[in-house]
C-alpha cells in the first residue's frame, strides 16, 4: 500500500508546500494554506511504460477531422465550432442560479443519445420536477445518478456505456484516495484527472459543472482550466433576461464566438436574431439614444446605447457605465473636450447598454459618442441611423474589423444610414443603405447634426 503524507494547499491557486506559511508565495493571499493527506507515488510507477512511442516526422502524422456531435442546440454549436467533439471534456462556468444546470439539463432531454447525468447537488426527485417544466420532449436514455464518489459514478459509467456525460458539479466529487474534504484543491485535481482518463480512454464527451469564486474565476486549481479541452463562461445580468455563453478556452474551435440564451418560465431559449430583441421599438425620439452595430465573432449584433449627461449636482462629476468599460469611457471623454472642444469636465455621464449586454468591441465608440452628444445638446438622434467606429486618442475615427458585414446587418433590419471610417476599404458592391464616412470627432459632430 502506497505510504501517505501530509502537504498544504493554497485554496486559491493550487500551489503546494511542505510546510504551514502564513501567505501564500505564488499568488500572495493570506491564511489560504490548508493541510491535506496526499498518496504518495510508489517507486515503481516511475518505471517506463510497456507501450512503446516511436518519435515520428509532424510531416508523416495524417490529419483526422475530429468527430462531433451535433447537439439540439444552434448557440452551443456555434460556440463549440460545430459540435461536441468526441472524447472531449467541457468545463462550463458561471455565477449561481445563472442556468448553467439548467442549460445541460434541457441537452441531455433533447438529445437523441444515451446521456448519463451526475448530480452531486440535487436530489433525483428535485431534477425531475425542473425536467418536467423545461422540456416538452423526454429522452427516455437519460440516465440520473447522484453521487458525489468518484469510483462509484465511474464504476456506474462504465457499466451504463454512455455517449454523453454531464457531471455537476465537480466541486461536490470526492475520491476515497485522497482524505480531505470535497471541493479542495487535491481533490479537484484527482477527480479531474480520474475524469478526462475516462474520457480520453472511452471516447466519450464530458461536460463538467464548475462553481466560480467572488472573483468571477472558477474554483479550485487553475491547473484545470488548463487540463481540459474547453473552458465556457455563461454570464449576464440575473436582472435581465439575457444571457451570454462564451469560450475562454477552445482546443477544436475559435473563442470569439458567442451564444444568446433567454431565460423564459420553460427555461433558456435559444435567440436567433439577438438584433431585434436588443433594439428597443422607440415610440417618440428622445436624446441620448443611439443604435451600434458590434461583431461577437462572426455574428454581427446591433445593440441599443443610452447615455444621460447632467450638470453634476455634488463637487465631483459621476461616470457610470453598465455594460460598457468605465476607463475607456473616461477617455472618450477627454477625447471630446480635448479634440472637440466639449465642455464634460463638470457634468455627470451615465452611460448603459440595454439588455445587460457586456461587450469590450472598440467598434462601439462612435455610438457611444454620438448618445453623449445627442443628450448632452439635448438633440435626439434619428433611429434610422447607426454607428460603428473606433476612435483614437488624437481624434480621429479609426476603421474596422468586417466593416461589409456590419453594413449588411443594419440594411437588413431596415436602417437608413449608417456612420462609419473614412478609412474603412470596402468593395464596389451596391448596399441599400447610405453610407456616411467621417474621418475626425469635429467632423462627425457636424454631420450628426
Amino acid at each position: 500500500m502506497a505510504k501517505l503524507r501530509t502537504a498544504y494547499f493554497c485554496q486559491n491557486c493550487g500551489s503546494q508546500y511542505s510546510q504551514w506559511m502564513g501567505q501564500c508565495k505564488n499568488c500572495g493571499e493570506w491564511n489560504t494554506l490548508v493541510e491535506e493527506i496526499v498518496e504518495k507515488t510508489p517507486q515503481n510507477s516511475l518505471s517506463p511504460s510497456k507501450t512503446k512511442q516511436s518519435v515520428i516526422n509532424i510531416i508523416e502524422v495524417e490529419a483526422i477531422e475530429e468527430p462531433r456531435i451535433k447537439t439540439p442546440s444552434d448557440e452551443l454549436n456555434r460556440v463549440l465550432g460545430g459540435g461536441i467533439v468526441l472524447g472531449s471534456v467541457t468545463l462550463i462556468g458561471g455565477e449561481p442560479g445563472i442556468g448553467k444546470s439548467t442549460l445541460l439539463l434541457q441537452l441531455a432531454l433533447k438529445m437523441k443519445k444515451k446521456i448519463f447525468y451526475v448530480s452531486g447537488e440535487e436530489s433525483a426527485s428535485q431534477i425531475k420536477m425542473r425536467a418536467d417544466r423545461l422540456a416538452d420532449v423526454k429522452n427516455p436514455n437519460c440516465f440520473l445518478y447522484t453521487e458525489t464518489s468518484l469510483e462509484k459514478i465511474l464504476h456506474e459509467a462504465k457499466k451504463l456505456e454512455p455517449d454523453f456525460v454531464i457531471i455537476d458539479s465537480i466541486q461536490t466529487l470526492q475520491s476515497q484516495l485522497i482524505e480531505s474534504s470535497p471541493g479542495t484543491v487535491s481533490q479537484i485535481r484527482e477527480c479531474s484527472n480520474e475524469i478526462i482518463k475516462y474520457a480520453k480512454e472511452n471516447n466519450v464527451p464530458v461536460f463538467l459543472v464548475g462553481h466560480i469564486t467572488k472573483d468571477g474565476q472558477i474554483a479550485g486549481p487553475k491547473v484545470l482550466e488548463h487540463m481540459v479541452d474547453v473552458v465556457l463562461n455563461f454570464d449576464g445580468d440575473r436582472n435581465h433576461l439575457f444571457r451570454l455563453l462564451r469560450a475562454n478556452k477552445n482546443r477544436f474551435g475559435s473563442t470569439s464566438e458567442i451564444g444568446i440564451y433567454e431565460m423564459v418560465s420553460q427555461g433558456l431559449k435559444e435567440i436567433k436574431n439577438p438584433s431585434e430583441i436588443l433594439i428597443t421599438k422607440k415610440f417618440e425620439e428622445l436624446s441620448g439614444n443611439s443604435v451600434a452595430v458590434t461583431l461577437e465573432g462572426n455574428r454581427p449584433m446591433l445593440l441599443e446605447i443610452q447615455a444621460l449627461v447632467s450638470t453634476a449636482v455634488y463637487g465631483t462629476p459621476q461616470r457610470s457605465c453598465t455594460g460598457f468599460d468605465s476607463k475607456r469611457l473616461n477617455m472618450l471623454l477627454a477625447v471630446l473636450e480635448k479634440r472637440a472642444g466639449f465642455q464634460l469636465g463638470a457634468k455627470d455621464v451615465f452611460l448603459n447598454i440595454t439588455g445587460g449586454i457586456k461587450t469590450d468591441d472598440p467598434a462601439l465608440d462612435l455610438a457611444v459618442v454620438a448618445s453623449i452628444l445627442s443628450s448632452n445638446e439635448d438633440i435626439a438622434i434619428s433611429e434610422h441611423y447607426c454607428f460603428a467606429g473606433e476612435i483614437g486618442l488624437s481624434g480621429e475615427i479609426r476603421p474596422i474589423a468586417q466593416a461589409e458585414q456590419r453594413i449588411t446587418e443594419a440594411e437588413k433590419l431596415g436602417y437608413e444610414k449608417i456612420f462609419i471610417s473614412n478609412l474603412n476599404k470596402l468593395s464596389k458592391k451596391k448596399f441599400g443603405i447610405k453610407i456616411e464616412e467621417v474621418s475626425k470627432v469635429e467632423d462627425f459632430h457636424e454631420r450628426l447634426f
